[in-house]
Protein backbone atom coordinates (compact mmCIF):
# COMPACT_ATOMS: atom_id res chain seq x y z
CA UNK A 1 0.00 0.00 0.00
CA UNK A 2 2.51 2.52 1.11
CA UNK A 3 4.36 1.81 -2.06
CA UNK A 4 1.51 2.91 -4.35
CA UNK A 5 1.54 6.06 -2.69
CA UNK A 6 4.30 6.38 -5.46
CA UNK A 7 3.04 5.00 -8.37
CA UNK A 8 2.92 6.92 -11.27
CA UNK A 9 1.76 4.55 -13.86
CA UNK A 10 -0.30 6.23 -16.30
CA UNK A 11 0.40 10.08 -15.40
CA UNK A 12 1.74 12.07 -18.35
CA UNK A 13 4.86 14.63 -16.89
CA UNK A 14 5.78 17.33 -18.88
CA UNK A 15 9.24 18.68 -17.58
CA UNK A 16 10.64 21.89 -19.19
CA UNK A 17 14.13 22.49 -19.52
CA UNK A 18 14.72 18.95 -19.67
CA UNK A 19 17.76 17.60 -22.00
CA UNK A 20 20.15 17.22 -19.84
CA UNK A 21 20.89 18.35 -15.87
CA UNK A 22 18.64 18.57 -13.43
CA UNK A 23 15.33 18.52 -15.61
CA UNK A 24 16.61 15.48 -17.10
CA UNK A 25 17.35 13.65 -13.96
CA UNK A 26 14.07 14.36 -12.72
CA UNK A 27 12.09 13.23 -15.79
CA UNK A 28 14.26 10.09 -15.66
CA UNK A 29 13.30 9.47 -12.10
CA UNK A 30 9.34 10.89 -13.03
CA UNK A 31 9.77 7.94 -16.03
CA UNK A 32 11.29 5.26 -13.60
CA UNK A 33 7.73 5.88 -11.32
CA UNK A 34 5.78 4.78 -14.12
CA UNK A 35 5.11 8.60 -16.10
CA UNK A 36 4.70 9.02 -19.42
CA UNK A 37 7.39 11.80 -20.00
CA UNK A 38 6.77 14.60 -22.33
CA UNK A 39 10.76 16.37 -22.32
CA UNK A 40 10.78 20.48 -23.75
CA UNK A 41 13.92 22.18 -24.74
CA UNK A 42 14.77 24.76 -27.61
CA UNK A 43 18.10 22.97 -28.61
CA UNK A 44 16.45 20.04 -30.86
CA UNK A 45 19.42 17.49 -31.41
CA UNK A 46 19.94 17.84 -27.25
CA UNK A 47 16.59 17.39 -26.62
CA UNK A 48 15.98 14.50 -28.95
CA UNK A 49 19.04 12.71 -27.87
CA UNK A 50 18.12 12.77 -24.15
CA UNK A 51 14.38 11.19 -25.49
CA UNK A 52 16.32 8.18 -27.47
CA UNK A 53 18.13 7.64 -24.11
CA UNK A 54 15.29 7.54 -21.82
CA UNK A 55 13.01 5.39 -24.56
CA UNK A 56 16.56 2.89 -24.71
CA UNK A 57 15.28 2.46 -20.94
CA UNK A 58 11.74 1.18 -21.85
CA UNK A 59 10.16 4.58 -20.77
CA UNK A 60 7.37 5.97 -22.88
CA UNK A 61 8.46 9.45 -23.64
CA UNK A 62 8.12 12.45 -26.51
CA UNK A 63 9.99 15.18 -27.12
CA UNK A 64 8.69 18.92 -27.65
CA UNK A 65 10.81 21.37 -28.46
CA UNK A 66 9.27 25.04 -27.86
CA UNK A 67 10.11 28.33 -26.00
CA UNK A 68 8.61 28.77 -22.71
CA UNK A 69 9.18 32.55 -22.83
CA UNK A 70 6.50 32.46 -25.60
CA UNK A 71 3.36 32.79 -24.53
CA UNK A 72 1.66 31.73 -28.36
CA UNK A 73 4.22 28.95 -28.40
CA UNK A 74 3.80 27.66 -24.90
CA UNK A 75 0.26 28.10 -25.43
CA UNK A 76 -0.19 26.11 -29.10
CA UNK A 77 2.39 23.45 -27.87
CA UNK A 78 0.23 22.71 -24.66
CA UNK A 79 -2.85 22.47 -26.66
CA UNK A 80 -1.30 20.38 -29.22
CA UNK A 81 0.40 17.85 -26.36
CA UNK A 82 -2.81 17.37 -24.65
CA UNK A 83 -4.55 17.04 -28.10
CA UNK A 84 -2.45 13.94 -29.12
CA UNK A 85 -1.04 12.59 -26.25
CA UNK A 86 -3.80 13.17 -23.17
CA UNK A 87 -3.93 15.17 -20.57
CA UNK A 88 -0.93 16.69 -18.35
CA UNK A 89 -1.16 15.19 -14.92
CA UNK A 90 2.06 16.67 -13.49
CA UNK A 91 4.55 20.19 -15.05
CA UNK A 92 7.69 20.38 -13.51
CA UNK A 93 8.69 24.01 -14.03
CA UNK A 94 12.78 23.60 -14.37
CA UNK A 95 13.69 25.81 -17.72
CA UNK A 96 16.47 28.12 -16.19
CA UNK A 97 19.37 30.09 -16.91
CA UNK A 98 22.40 31.63 -14.87
CA UNK A 99 24.47 34.66 -15.50
CA UNK A 100 27.42 35.89 -12.77
CA UNK A 101 29.13 39.18 -12.87
CA UNK A 102 29.64 41.24 -10.43
CA UNK A 103 25.59 43.42 -10.02
CA UNK A 104 27.82 46.96 -10.89
CA UNK A 105 28.57 45.42 -13.97
CA UNK A 106 25.70 43.13 -14.75
CA UNK A 107 23.77 43.92 -17.90
CA UNK A 108 20.29 45.15 -18.70
CA UNK A 109 19.65 42.48 -21.18
CA UNK A 110 21.27 39.24 -19.69
CA UNK A 111 18.89 40.59 -16.57
CA UNK A 112 16.00 40.56 -18.52
CA UNK A 113 16.75 37.50 -20.52
CA UNK A 114 17.02 36.08 -16.77
CA UNK A 115 13.36 37.31 -15.69
CA UNK A 116 11.81 36.08 -18.83
CA UNK A 117 13.52 32.31 -18.53
CA UNK A 118 13.75 31.89 -14.95
CA UNK A 119 10.05 33.38 -13.90
CA UNK A 120 8.28 34.40 -17.00
CA UNK A 121 8.64 30.47 -18.57
CA UNK A 122 6.97 29.09 -15.24
CA UNK A 123 3.95 31.99 -15.43
CA UNK A 124 2.90 30.77 -18.67
CA UNK A 125 3.77 27.04 -18.92
CA UNK A 126 2.42 26.65 -15.29
CA UNK A 127 -1.13 29.19 -16.37
CA UNK A 128 -1.34 27.14 -20.00
CA UNK A 129 -1.31 23.89 -18.09
CA UNK A 130 -3.34 24.90 -14.87
CA UNK A 131 -6.38 25.32 -16.88
CA UNK A 132 -6.63 22.23 -17.96
CA UNK A 133 -5.60 20.94 -14.22
CA UNK A 134 -8.52 22.86 -12.98
CA UNK A 135 -11.13 21.47 -15.52
CA UNK A 136 -10.12 17.89 -13.89
CA UNK A 137 -9.81 18.72 -10.71
CA UNK A 138 -6.38 17.63 -9.86
CA UNK A 139 -2.66 18.00 -10.87
CA UNK A 140 0.43 18.32 -9.41
CA UNK A 141 2.98 21.20 -10.07
CA UNK A 142 6.34 21.50 -9.14
CA UNK A 143 8.76 24.32 -9.46
CA UNK A 144 12.30 24.74 -9.48
CA UNK A 145 13.48 27.32 -6.91
CA UNK A 146 17.33 26.90 -5.47
CA UNK A 147 18.99 27.62 -1.96
CA UNK A 148 19.29 31.24 -3.41
CA UNK A 149 15.68 31.59 -2.88
CA UNK A 150 16.65 31.93 0.68
CA UNK A 151 20.40 32.74 -0.12
CA UNK A 152 22.74 35.49 -1.60
CA UNK A 153 25.92 35.48 -2.98
CA UNK A 154 28.46 37.66 -4.69
CA UNK A 155 27.87 38.23 -8.32
CA UNK A 156 24.31 36.69 -8.90
CA UNK A 157 21.93 39.10 -7.19
CA UNK A 158 19.63 39.20 -10.46
CA UNK A 159 19.70 34.94 -10.26
CA UNK A 160 19.39 35.26 -6.18
CA UNK A 161 16.02 37.56 -7.63
CA UNK A 162 14.39 35.35 -9.68
CA UNK A 163 14.65 32.44 -7.76
CA UNK A 164 13.00 34.72 -4.91
CA UNK A 165 10.34 35.05 -7.15
CA UNK A 166 9.87 31.34 -7.90
CA UNK A 167 9.43 30.47 -4.14
CA UNK A 168 7.03 33.21 -3.96
CA UNK A 169 5.17 32.18 -7.57
CA UNK A 170 4.67 28.46 -5.86
CA UNK A 171 2.90 29.93 -3.25
CA UNK A 172 0.75 32.32 -5.08
CA UNK A 173 -0.02 29.62 -7.51
CA UNK A 174 -0.85 27.57 -4.61
CA UNK A 175 -3.17 30.03 -2.92
CA UNK A 176 -5.23 30.63 -6.61
CA UNK A 177 -5.64 27.40 -7.33
CA UNK A 178 -5.26 24.48 -4.77
CA UNK A 179 -9.29 25.05 -4.12
CA UNK A 180 -9.14 23.54 -7.60
CA UNK A 181 -7.38 20.16 -6.50
CA UNK A 182 -4.22 21.19 -8.02
CA UNK A 183 -1.01 20.64 -5.23
CA UNK A 184 2.13 23.06 -6.47
CA UNK A 185 5.50 22.83 -4.78
CA UNK A 186 8.62 23.48 -5.42
CA UNK A 187 12.03 22.05 -5.03
CA UNK A 188 14.98 23.84 -3.82
CA UNK A 189 18.24 22.60 -4.77
CA UNK A 190 21.02 23.23 -3.41
CA UNK A 191 24.70 22.77 -5.57
CA UNK A 192 24.72 20.01 -7.60
CA UNK A 193 27.12 18.80 -10.25
CA UNK A 194 25.06 20.44 -13.61
CA UNK A 195 26.56 21.91 -16.93
CA UNK A 196 24.68 24.74 -14.84
CA UNK A 197 27.54 25.08 -12.11
CA UNK A 198 30.37 23.55 -14.18
CA UNK A 199 32.25 26.54 -13.98
CA UNK A 200 32.03 26.29 -10.20
CA UNK A 201 32.78 22.52 -10.43
CA UNK A 202 35.88 23.12 -12.14
CA UNK A 203 36.95 25.99 -9.60
CA UNK A 204 38.98 24.13 -6.89
CA UNK A 205 38.62 26.87 -4.52
CA UNK A 206 34.83 27.67 -4.40
CA UNK A 207 34.52 23.43 -4.19
CA UNK A 208 36.33 23.75 -1.13
CA UNK A 209 34.56 26.43 0.58
CA UNK A 210 31.11 24.69 -0.47
CA UNK A 211 32.15 21.01 1.21
CA UNK A 212 33.06 23.68 4.35
CA UNK A 213 29.82 25.04 3.69
CA UNK A 214 27.41 22.07 3.56
CA UNK A 215 26.92 20.09 6.54
CA UNK A 216 27.52 17.12 3.81
CA UNK A 217 30.18 17.86 2.97
CA UNK A 218 29.84 17.41 -0.48
CA UNK A 219 28.58 18.60 -4.20
CA UNK A 220 24.99 17.22 -4.78
CA UNK A 221 24.40 14.43 -7.27
CA UNK A 222 21.33 14.63 -9.27
CA UNK A 223 19.99 11.70 -9.20
CA UNK A 224 19.58 12.82 -5.13
CA UNK A 225 16.63 15.08 -6.07
CA UNK A 226 14.54 12.30 -7.67
CA UNK A 227 13.33 10.70 -4.69
CA UNK A 228 11.56 14.72 -3.87
CA UNK A 229 10.41 15.11 -7.37
CA UNK A 230 8.23 11.42 -7.15
CA UNK A 231 7.09 12.78 -3.80
CA UNK A 232 5.49 15.75 -5.05
CA UNK A 233 4.68 14.38 -8.20
CA UNK A 234 2.49 11.39 -6.77
CA UNK A 235 -0.45 10.58 -4.25
CA UNK A 236 2.00 10.74 -1.00
CA UNK A 237 1.52 14.15 -1.57
CA UNK A 238 -1.93 15.06 -1.75
CA UNK A 239 -2.17 17.23 0.95
CA UNK A 240 1.59 19.07 0.90
CA UNK A 241 0.91 22.87 -0.83
CA UNK A 242 2.84 25.42 -1.82
CA UNK A 243 5.73 24.42 0.50
CA UNK A 244 9.52 24.31 -1.00
CA UNK A 245 11.28 20.90 -0.13
CA UNK A 246 15.19 21.91 -0.16
CA UNK A 247 17.36 19.27 -0.95
CA UNK A 248 20.98 20.81 -0.29
CA UNK A 249 22.85 19.05 2.29
CA UNK A 250 22.11 21.05 5.14
CA UNK A 251 23.53 24.16 3.97
CA UNK A 252 20.15 26.26 4.11
CA UNK A 253 20.33 25.12 7.95
CA UNK A 254 23.19 26.69 9.24
CA UNK A 255 25.36 30.13 8.88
Amino acid sequence: MSLQLFNLKGKRALITGSSQGIGYAIAEGLGAAGAHLILNGRDKPKLEAARANLAAKSMTVHAAAFDVTVEDEVNDAIFELEKNHGAIDILVNNAGMQFRTPLEDFPSDKFRELLRVNIESAFLVGKAVARGMIARRQGKIINICSVQSELGRPSIAPYTATKGAIKMLTKGMCADWAKHGLQVNAIGPGYFKTPLNQALVDNPEFSSWLEKRTPAGRWGNVDELIGAAVFLASPASSFVNGHILYVDGGITSVL
